[in-house]
C-alpha cells in the first residue's frame, strides 16, 4: 500500500505543479528572471504548456512509489538484520531508496529536453525524444545521474528523518481535517527546505541534462563553469530558488497530505 499511496501522490502533485516546474525549469537552465520564464512560456502558447508532462508523470509517480514502498521494505529488512539504533537503519534505508531512483534517470533526462525550448523542433513527444538519445548510446540516457544520485539519498534521509519531529512541533490534530492540514505543512516545509538546499545540484543537473552527444563533463566542471558564467555571484547561482520554494512547498505539501490520507484509507 505505500507504493500505492506514494504513486497515487505523485500523480495530484504533478497534475496541479507542472506549469510552475516550466517556469523554474527555465530559470535553472538560463538563469532567467521569474516574468522572463513566464513571458516566455506565453510565447509558446498553450499548447506548449504541458508539453513534456509525460516523462515526470510517469518518472515521479515511480519515483514516489519507490520512494515511499523502498524506504519502508528497506528500513523493515535493516532493522531485523542490524542491531543497529533505529535513527541509523532508517537513514540508511531513505539513501538506499533514493539511490534506486536514481534509475529512472532517463525519464528526467527526457524531460529536460521536452522542456527546453531549444528543443521543441527536435523534439515532437515522448517517444521521439527516447529514439533520438538511443542513437548516442545508453550512457546518454543517464547524463547528469551523478547530481540526481548526490540529491536522492541525502535529501530523502533529511525528508524521513524530520517528518515525525516537525509534525511533533505542530499544534495537536484533533480531527481529520486537522491531520491533513498538519500533514501538508510538515511536508510542504520539509520539501521547501531541501528545495532550497539542493538547488545548485539541480541547477548542475538541468545543464548536464539540456546536452545531446559530446563529451560527458564531471559535475564539477559544469558547476564551475555555471559560477563563472553567472558573475561568480552565490544569488546568481539560486536564481529560481524563491518559485522552487513556494513550488516545494505546494508539491511536498500535496504529495505528503496525499500520501497519509490515502495511507489512513487503505
Amino acid at each position: 500500500k505505500h507504493y500505492l499511496c506514494g504513486y497515487c501522490a505523485a500523480f495530484t502533485n504533478i497534475a496541479v505543479t507542472f506549469p510552475i516546474q516550466k517556469v523554474l525549469f527555465r530559470q535553472q537552465l538560463y538563469g532567467l528572471k521569474t516574468k522572463d520564464a513566464v513571458h516566455q512560456l506565453q510565447k509558446d502558447g498553450i499548447r506548449n504548456l504541458y508539453r513534456g508532462i509525460l516523462p515526470p508523470l510517469m518518472q515521479k509517480t515511480t519515483t514516489l512509489a519507490l520512494m515511499f514502498g523502498l524506504y519502508e521494505d528497506f528500513s523493515s529488512l535493516l532493522h531485523s538484520h542490524l542491531s543497529a539504533p533505529e535513527l541509523l537503519t532508517r537513514s540508511m534505508a531513505a539513501v538506499l531508496a533514493g539511490t534506486t531512483e536514481a534509475v529512472l534517470t532517463p525519464f528526467e533526462r527526457v524531460q529536460t529536453l521536452l522542456q527546453d525550448y531549444k528543443h521543441h523542433d527536435k523534439f515532437t513527444n515522448t517517444y521521439r525524444a527516447f529514439k533520438v538519445l538511443k542513437v548516442y548510446g545508453m550512457r546518454e540516457y543517464y547524463r547528469g545521474l551523478v547530481p540526481i544520485l548526490l540529491r536522492n539519498g541525502p535529501s530523502n534521509a533529511l525528508f524521513f528523518g524530520l517528518r515525525g519531529p516537525i509534525k511533533q512541533c505542530l499544534p495537536e490534530a484533533t480531527s481529520y481535517s486537522a491531520h491533513l492540514v498538519n500533514d501538508f505543512i510538515c511536508g510542504g516545509l520539509l520539501g521547501a527546505m531541501l528545495g532550497f538546499l539542493f538547488f545548485p545540484v539541480n541547477v548542475v543537473k538541468t545543464r548536464m541534462q539540456a546536452q545531446i552527444g559530446g563529451e560527458f563533463q564531471s559535475f564539477s566542471k559544469v558547476f564551475v563553469k555555471i559560477w563563472l558564467e553567472r558573475d561568480r555571484k552565490l544569488i546568481h547561482l539560486f536564481r529560481g530558488a524563491h518559485l522552487n520554494y513556494h513550488r516545494s512547498v505546494l508539491s511536498w505539501g500535496i504529495i505528503n497530505a496525499t500520501y497519509e490520507f490515502l495511507l489512513k484509507l487503505l
